[in-house]
């Protein structure tokens, strides 16, 4: 056999198997290409079909709550501090005991303040008749009776520091935090002890800034400008009782350019508490035949602000519009949309001007697609 035949009968097998891997991938090339890709159709979205509305005009700022009243806590006179008698936190009445000083020394003072009135009156009361009898000289006796007006005094300033001993609160509230401990030495120069919040009503601080002052007649704002105030919560939710303005700063802060105001909130429920950061809505009147539009379908763009509908042969419509300020969730469109436009609030970032959409209501299934909601697939 000849070299050539031997080679050609080793190469066989090779060959064989290479003709068989190239029909392979021909006959998967063309079963591809026969198939194709699948064809895509319309995007599904959700729509919302359009109503004019009438939705009041407010501002909303960052704001802060405070006590109605903040009152200090302070002893009257020193000594050490033997216990405190309230719970932190606690709501206490008006006259409601929370600490107690050591009342030994004042005790005592009394004792030697009661002896020495005690002593002033009998000596006052047995001159008085040597002076009717003119036995002694007047002026003893005005003496003996300042003495004894000066000894019923210090009694009377002994009774009181005694009663001071037993710290109470001066007004109803919510007690913070005690300054002092048990054991530690009072002093009048040093006398805080706590503070006592009353929370019901509770007030709100706020101010307003140029950009917002820009809104109303000369630039500032009064009381009539004003038809409510509402309270944002920091989960989002309303408040559920609206409050009133009770302070209205009639000047500018000069370092921070801004007028300063002050509301008030029935809080007896004790849900706000005093240093809660919360947002204030002021409420500046109505505005009418508008459109509520979900802030995540509002598109900012170079050209201005977009909103994408669904037109009448289910296609997307890019629409210019003019949007006002945030009302709630919502963003309020003040022009571009009309009574009935229906737009898309959600996959727009996969739409293109033109393309086809199957648009549904919040609650329905989409166009095209309701036969097939309930239909099972067919066993194999």
């Amino acid at each position: 056999m000849t070299p050539t035949a031997i080679f050609q009968r080793k190469a066989l097998p090779f060959v064989i198997t290479a003709l068989i891997g190239a029909l392979g991938a021909a006959g998967c090339s063309g079963d591809k290409q026969a198939g194709g890709p699948p064809p895509q159709g319309p995007m599904p979205v959700t729509v919302i079909e359009m109503q004019p509305q009438k939705v009041p005009t407010s501002i909303e700022i960052m704001a802060q709550t405070e006590g109605a009243r903040e009152t200090e806590v302070r002893a009257r006179v020193g000594g050490i501090l033997v216990k405190r008698l309230y719970q932190e936190g606690d709501t206490v009445k008006a006259g409601q005991p929370l600490f107690q000083i050591d009342r030994a020394p004042y005790e005592i003072a009394l004792a030697e303040a009661k002896a020495k009135a005690e002593q002033t009156a009998r000596e006052a009361g047995r001159l008085k008749g040597l002076a009717e009898a003119k036995a002694i000289a007047q002026k003893d006796y005005d003496d003996a009776v300042s003495a004894n007006a000066m000894a019923q005094a210090a009694l009377r300033q002994a009774e009181l520091n005694l009663s001071w001993t037993t710290v109470t609160a001066p007004v109803a509230g919510t007690t913070g935090r005690a300054v002092k401990s048990d054991g530690n030495l009072i002093s009048t120069a040093d006398s805080l002890l706590t503070s006592i919040y009353q929370t019901n009503p509770i007030w709100v601080r706020f101010s307003l800034g140029e950009s917002d002052l820009a809104k109303f007649p000369n630039g500032r704002m009064t009381q009539k400008d004003i038809k409510g105030v509402e309270l944002v919560m920091p989960n989002g939710q309303v408040y559920e009782k609206r409050g009133k303005l009770n302070f209205l700063a009639t000047n500018i802060d000069t370092t921070l350019g801004t007028q300063q105001l002050r509301a008030e909130f029935d809080n007896a429920g004790g849900q706000l508490l005093p240093g809660q950061f919360v947002r204030v809505r002021i409420l500046t009147g109505e505005r009418d035949g508008v459109f509520l539009v979900p802030q995540s379908a509002v598109l900012q763009t170079e050209q201005g602000t977009l909103l994408m509908t669904a037109g009448p042969e289910n296609k997307v419509a890019p629409r210019p519009v003019k949007a006002g300020e945030w009302y709630g969730k919502d963003w309020v469109i003040l022009g571009g949309l009309n009574a009935g436009d229906k737009v898309i609030v959600d996959n727009l970032i996969k739409l293109r001007p033109g393309a086809p959409v199957a648009p549904k209501g919040a609650n329905e299934a989409p166009a095209g697609m309701a036969g097939m909601a309930g239909s099972a697939p067919a066993k194999q």
